[in-house]
């Protein structure tokens, strides 16, 4: 038998280290698909084939989501919140440690845009213009099915459109409607309604403010929003400020309700089946202190790294 102090090592990080060896180190942040409702389907870059979306999937480069008739998605890349609208199709062109890229073919995207540093970018490319966004603030993009007209909205912040060979900016509290492909045209518009989308978009971000678990980790951790609702923090010395889960079934314990992917670049991944499964797995470390898993974030830093599992957790009942 072991003892309750053994160390246990994840195979995963080992086993998952020569996929990305050769390239350097694969990018610290990735996507999460944190909410859906009605029908939404996924299809990563390596497939041919769409399959339900999967809440704590990570999603990088080459993935791709459709939200169907009458069904709502989030996607959070570290603390800014995609949300799409029903017959969304969105997918992501580039995503490291400065940039984000997405793409947008049809339908509308709410952008909670919360922290943009000197040395990062945001763009979403919709089939006739790319959209960067300059500033922290709240966006709202719609690409229409024809291919040939994007509207923008800038509710907060401060936009640029890129296309036709011409750039056009879109200041806060404005919104403009852009037609064509190779010769475009820019046309300064009302802003759209306050329509059910926006309004619950807007209740989403309310639930994010009022968080109390950025106390303990940065919102650019992704899934902080998740732990108020499914657990509970506590001191433990000699680990400091930890969460633990409120609900866990008898004989809980991490890594077994779940299972591996293949996500590259990373390697095998750890994709767990509970509701606030993401940034307990992704980030930290597992321990066994007073009777219980505890999750220990570590130290709060302004961009934490993420990984595809953790490395080690300590403790823990007697292993056989």
């Amino acid at each position: 038998m072991m003892s309750t102090t053994k160390l246990v090592s994840v195979v995963l990080i080992a086993a998952a280290a020569p996929a990305f060896a050769d390239a350097g180190d694969p990018p610290s942040r990735v996507a999460r698909l944190n909410y859906e409702s009605g029908s939404v389907s996924f299809r990563p870059g390596s497939a041919d084939d769409w399959s339900p979306a999967s809440p704590n999937y990570p999603l990088t480069i080459g993935d791709h989501l459709w939200a169907d008739r009458d069904a709502r998605a989030e996607m959070h890349i570290g603390s800014t919140a995609v949300r799409m609208d029903s017959e969304t199709a969105l997918s992501v062109l580039n995503l490291d440690d400065r940039t984000v890229q997405l793409s947008l073919t049809a339908g509308v995207i709410e952008v909670r845009l919360r922290a943009l540093d000197e040395d990062q970018t945001f763009e979403v490319d919709t089939p006739n213009v790319a959209i960067s966004l300059l500033r922290p603030g709240d966006y709202r993009i719609q690409a229409d099915g024809d291919g040939a007209t994007t509207s923008v909205a800038v509710w907060s912040g401060e936009a640029e459109l890129t296309g036709g060979g011409s750039a056009f900016p879109v200041h806060p509290r404005q919104a403009a409607r852009i037609t064509g492909t190779d010769s475009i045209t820019n046309e300064v518009v009302d802003l759209p309604p306050r329509d059910p989308f926006v309004r619950w978009s807007e209740d989403r971000d309310r639930r994010e403010d009022q968080a109390q678990s950025v106390r303990y980790v940065p919102r650019e951790m992704i899934g902080y929003e998740d732990l108020d609702a499914y657990g509970a923090w506590r001191n433990v010395p000699p680990y400091g400020w930890v969460w633990t889960p409120a609900s866990a079934a008898v004989g809980w314990a991490p890594y077994r309700y779940g299972h591996w992917v293949w996500v590259s670049p990373w390697g095998w991944t750890w994709v767990d089946d509970a509701p606030w499964g993401f940034a307990p797995f992704h980030y930290g470390r597992w321990a066994y202190a007073g009777g219980a898993w505890v999750w220990v974030p570590g130290q709060v830093v302004a961009r934490p790294v993420y990984a595809p599992a953790l490395v080690a957790f300590v403790g823990g009942p007697r292993f056989g």
